[in-house]
């Protein structure tokens, strides 16, 4: 219990007289009602629908831990306040609109931003819903049963009850301690400078790095020894674990060599990637499932020569849509999450193939050169992205297909260009911070575009704190001290 409260209990019979007999208040909502609750919240904000927007998949996807952890610590036992957290989400529009309506070049979510400081599961739940201006019809029902139980309470139930009270600012003087009303209203309306949160965290940050050390040196060895010896072109991961983490995953793959050499034979020339289930994505790199044990990698392995001979018949694919296509790249984009196998990936090429020579479209060979496609298989119809790139169906009318290349050649072709001024930009600022600031590493998370990671990195400059000095620093939408002593920053921190 928060110590602000516990003198609350004590005094009250002094202050009162006695205990005020009361009805039990009206239950909370368990979990599974929550989710229920929030079903529709869920299908408009889920990263899953985010594929091929890896920004917004990834700010959906660290929002919507921080939302979980605020309704698990609702639910504990004894919880009676949590910290007032401000959220943001990327909201899909659910409704179906008819062609006429919708641009193509939107790309249909909106961001909304809000601040949770609700006691109780179900005005959270409300306060999700409509803040993202989500139907709450199904939530009446939730409302009346709660109030159903609670008329229903025998005499008998009747327990000790404690009406609020609102102490005079004169007693959190005397008594030391701290007022929730006024550290609720300093949360809403103060956020933390930068430099006021890297003297706060920069001591835990270091002991971080410094315990981190060895792993860190013991990572570097492990993974220059795999590549060197087995002739690998990379080693990555699909996610963002911790040094310890990506140890242990790469000393299992050092006990396997040991324990089987003539299985990773197959590995050689290929990029391996420690992901969430094992085979090979659309990219042609070799998926290592971190769940899975050595059996299932080395029957992976095995099957790498069809896997080869898959992804060059992808590629053949590729060149031929290219060909009818006047040019156009199809491309796939590696992201967080959930990955396409290349199983998948041949699926949609082959079907988009057929499609494409089952009419006969008048391009010109090189009239759409240098712009680039992906394809995607829940999607009714083309649009354009913001980075250039145009997302087609992979079941899309190929007369509607050359009409909508043709129209929106010339818009793409700004925005590739926008985009890679904004790259060549970005790693300019970005260099020039490491130098300037003595940082270790200044990176970002993919949910942070190039124009907000410029924005930052010249504000970082203008700053030029000297804390920042040995640190690393990684450019994300929340304020963090990762467990190997990284440190998140926004990129709009305070100043």
């Amino acid at each position: 219990m928060h110590k602000t409260e516990q003198p609350l209990c004590h005094l009250l019979p002094v202050i009162k007289g006695c205990f005020v007999p009361r009805k039990p208040p009206a239950r909370s909502l368990s979990g599974a009602e929550a989710v229920n609750a929030l079903r529709p919240f869920y299908l408009a904000v889920h990263p899953d629908f985010f594929g091929q927007y890896p920004r917004e998949r990834d700010v959906n996807e660290n929002s919507l831990k921080r939302l979980n952890g605020y309704l698990e610590n609702l639910q504990k036992p004894g919880s009676h306040s949590v910290q007032p957290m401000k959220l943001t989400f990327y909201v899909r529009d659910t409704k179906e609109s008819s062609d006429e309506q919708q641009d193509p070049l939107i790309s249909g979510f909106r961001s909304v931003s809000f601040i949770l400081h609700t006691n109780d599961v179900l005005s959270t739940v409300m306060n999700v819903l409509t803040s993202c201006c989500l139907p709450v019809d199904h939530m009446k029902g939730l409302k009346a049963s709660t109030s159903k139980e609670t008329s229903k309470s025998p005499p008998e139930a009747q327990v000790p009850f404690y009406r609020p009270i609102k102490w005079d600012k004169s007693y959190y003087t005397f008594s030391g301690f701290r007022d929730p009303e006024q550290e609720l209203q300093q949360a809403r309306r103060v956020e933390p400078t930068l430099s006021l949160w890297l003297r706060n965290n920069e001591p835990e940050a270091t002991k971080k790095y410094s315990a981190s050390l060895p792993r860190r040196e013991e990572l570097k060895r492990l993974q220059k020894e795999l590549c060197h010896k087995f002739n690998l072109a990379d080693i990555r991961w699909q996610r963002n674990w911790g040094v310890a983490h990506r140890c242990c995953q790469l000393q299992s793959l050092v006990r396997l060599s040991q324990q089987n050499p003539e299985a990773l034979i197959h590995l050689q020339g290929h990029t391996v990637v420690f992901a969430d289930q094992s085979g090979m994505n659309a990219s042609g790199h070799v998926m290592l499932g971190t769940m899975d044990v050595h059996n299932q990698w080395i029957k992976l392995l095995e099957q790498l020569p069809s896997y080869r001979s898959l992804h060059h018949q992808t590629d053949w694919l590729k060149e031929r849509i290219s060909l009818l296509l006047g040019g156009t790249q199809v491309v796939h984009m590696e992201r967080l999450g959930p990955v396409q196998p290349i199983t998948e990936h041949y699926s949609s090429l082959r079907s988009f193939h057929q499609s494409l020579m089952s009419q006969r479209l008048h391009l010109h060979p090189r009239s759409l050169q240098g712009l680039t496609m992906l394809l995607e298989n829940d999607r009714s119809r083309p649009t354009l992205h913001e980075m250039g790139h145009f997302i087609i169906p992979t079941n899309c009318d190929p007369p509607q297909l050359q009409t909508f290349l043709q129209n929106h050649a010339p818009e793409a072709r700004q925005r590739i260009q926008r985009k890679n001024q904004l790259q060549a930009e970005e790693e300019a600022v970005v260099k020039l911070c490491l130098r300037s600031l003595s940082l270790r590493s200044l990176t970002k998370e993919p949910s942070v575009s190039s124009s907000q990671m410029i924005l930052c990195c010249r504000r970082l400059l203008e700053q030029h704190s000297p804390l920042m000095q040995g640190l690393l620093i990684c450019v994300s939408h929340f304020y963090s001290v990762m467990q190997d002593g990284d440190l998140c920053v926004p990129w709009d921190w305070k100043s």
